[in-house]
């Protein structure tokens, strides 16, 4: 019988090390021991940050890049020093904490969500963006952080968050940070940035090598023709992207007339579900999609109830699952197929085409590495452009018939797209973080309890 591969939190020697090295050498050990084999990239970041240098690893979905965090908090167990792993939502930061807790011991690691505190002084920190850059105004270069991650560093750019992200790179001048995503851009800007503030230089680390390549398509058809054709091919589970909730529970409710699930398939889902309670308002409705092999996953849903769509999704149960543009931040649903049902969406002022940063982030999404071949991407064509075709077909079919009045033009405010959009979201790189940078009363507040109790 082979012996279970020890936690990697057991290969942190007693009493510690600080020699880079030694600790490079006990991480690729362990890597090894457990059957992984490293990309490129990874090799070089995991390099680059032995050499005490910044890294920006711009790499694809799927491409390792939580494993190289895994080494930067393993150098901080060795050396005896603290790290901090920062994501945009407290359902990744909980995520994150059990997975470290598997592979660091969970004396090593705690979580601070705002909502939540578990094991605060511990050597490894699971936290929200807001956490960490709260804790850097309160404390500054006083904070104890020598290591942070920040993953989705996208979320630099975004309009009411990106400060978040950017608070840490100014306040902690002394703290060495890895700055994860799928869809950076041009980051010379913000390298020249932090080499100024810490006086250490950044390593960009790219690749556009995707372990599970994408397949791009445009459809013409009605929503349940396209999915009928995708689970005819044999391309389920299938990401139904909305841009918002209420589009989420909607598009769930028409695809229940649809014969997704076989009755043992049913009889499956049912006993999965088990004695699992639904018991708020929303709850029996959630439940019956279920039965029908449909999840609906969005952040207003309670947290169990996105859990249980996760759950299920991952032993294959679910064959559609109607969620929002959250999918894009690293939430665990293996995907086969990722469907956009609109390429616009509502910014918070108005209604645009999507960014090509926020497309690939989800993306990226599809195709699950070491059980899909190839991932896929589909794209709806406007309702209005799939009512013309419809007319056009009918039309030709009968030409003596009198054709209907054709369908509504795009209304004022409203965005279309074609298969040229897709096309250029696809071929294009994504937009150049923007710094979105402002000072408010809490911040003043955070920096003046620094010097003072008040």
């Amino acid at each position: 019988m082979v012996a279970p591969i020890a936690n990697l939190g057991s290969r942190v020697p007693a009493g510690g090390i600080d020699d880079a090295d030694q600790i490079l050498d006990l991480f690729l050990e362990w890597v090894a021991d457990t059957g992984f084999e490293l990309y490129p990239a990874q090799e070089e970041a995991l390099l680059e940050l032995m050499a005490d240098r910044h890294v920006i690893l711009d790499t694809p979905t799927g491409s390792g890049k939580s494993l190289v965090a895994l080494g930067l908090h393993f150098r901080g167990l060795c050396e005896g020093k603290r790290s901090f792993y920062t994501s945009p939502i407290k359902a990744l930061a909980s995520e994150k904490f059990f997975a470290l807790c598997t592979e660091l011991g969970a004396d090593n690691v705690g979580m601070l969500t705002g909502d939540a505190s578990i094991n605060p002084e511990a050597s490894v920190i699971c936290c929200t963006a807001e956490v960490l850059a709260n804790l850097a105004l309160r404390k500054g270069e006083d904070l104890d952080a020598p290591y942070v991650v920040m993953d989705e560093f996208h979320y630099y750019a975004d309009r009411d968050r990106g400060w978040a992200w950017q608070v840490p790179l100014i306040t902690l001048p002394h703290t060495r940070f890895l700055l994860m995503s799928a869809t950076l851009g041009d980051m010379s800007a913000i390298m020249e940035h932090i080499k100024e503030r810490s006086g250490c230089a950044a390593a960009l680390v790219h690749s556009d090598e995707r372990p599970v390549p994408l397949d791009f398509s445009y459809r013409e058809t009605p929503l349940h023709e396209t999915i009928e054709e995708l689970m005819e091919a044999d391309k389920a589970p299938i990401y139904l992207v909305n841009f918002t909730q209420r589009d989420c529970a909607e598009m769930a409710q028409k695809l229940t007339s649809m014969k997704l699930t076989t009755k043992e398939e049913k009889a499956t889902i049912r006993s999965a579900v088990g004695d699992a309670r639904f018991d708020t308002p929303y709850g029996k409705e959630f439940k019956r999609f279920l039965g029908f092999g449909i999840g609906v996953h969005h952040a207003g849903l309670l947290p169990k109830y996105r859990l249980q769509v996760e759950q299920l999704a991952q032993q294959g149960l679910l064959k559609v699952i109607s969620g929002t543009d959250t999918l894009g931040v690293g939430i665990n649903i293996p995907l086969r197929t990722v469907l956009f049902t609109k390429l616009a969406k509502f910014d918070g002022r108005k209604v645009t085409r999507l960014k090509v940063r926020d497309f690939k982030q989800i993306s990226g999404r599809a195709g699950r590495k070491g059980f899909d071949h190839e991932g896929h991407v589909v794209c709806q064509a406007p309702e209005e452009t799939i009512e013309r075709l419809k007319d056009q077909r009918k039309a030709a079919a009968n030409p003596k018939k009198r054709q209907k009045k054709g369908p509504r033009k795009t209304r004022p405010g409203e965005v279309s797209w074609s298969e040229e959009t897709l096309k250029n979201l696809v071929a294009n790189p994504p937009e150049k973080l923007s710094s979105r940078f402002w000072i408010t009363p809490g911040m003043l507040v955070d920096l003046l309890r620094r010097d003072a109790a008040i």
